[in-house]
């Protein structure tokens, strides 16, 4: 488990976190030095967050973040991933899957009913992935379909990309 109030994993997190916004499939964007300077402050005042760096040695290869959430269907816990990132240098090498497992460990201990996550259409790699671990769309009745993530940002957001 990351622990954010250690210089090298705060360090190793904010470094693979901005290594994933740059990427395509992270909107091709660096983190501003805003969301730099405060992100681990703010995660640290947290209960509901957890997240796990994987290594190679001592380079920082990887890093899954999720937030405990509510199943009012299930009236249990469930872990949301919020981020799955592998370092592009170690993409094909298993630490997702390394990291997939450490989240549903970490779910299984708190009592979680599920693990959740969203992933963008066009990602092919991480589908593949995420399938392969079990994950499957989210359907309550197959003639419904199934769910889609949507957003709207708040003016009163403090950090918007």
């Amino acid at each position: 488990m990351a622990d954010l109030e250690r210089g090298a994993d705060a360090g190793a997190f904010i470094d693979l976190l901005d290594h994933y916004a740059r990427d395509p499939m992270g909107g091709k964007k660096p983190l501003t030095a805003a969301v730099r300077a405060s992100l681990i402050e703010r995660l640290l005042q947290r209960n509901d967050f957890v997240a796990f760096i994987a290594f190679n040695g001592d380079t920082p290869c990887g890093l899954i973040n999720c937030f405990e959430g509510f199943s009012t269907f299930a009236a249990a816990p469930l872990l949301n991933i919020h981020d799955l990132i592998v370092h592009a240098d170690f993409r094909g090498r298993g630490v997702g899957r390394a990291l997939l497992g450490a989240a549903e460990a970490e779910a299984r201990r708190r009592g979680c009913c599920k693990l959740t996550l969203e992933v963008l259409s066009n990602n092919h790699t991480a589908l593949a992935t995420y399938e392969r671990a079990g994950f499957r769309p989210y359907v309550l009745d197959p003639t419904a379909g199934h769910a889609q993530l949507l957003q709207k940002w708040l003016d009163t957001a403090p950090m918007q990309p």
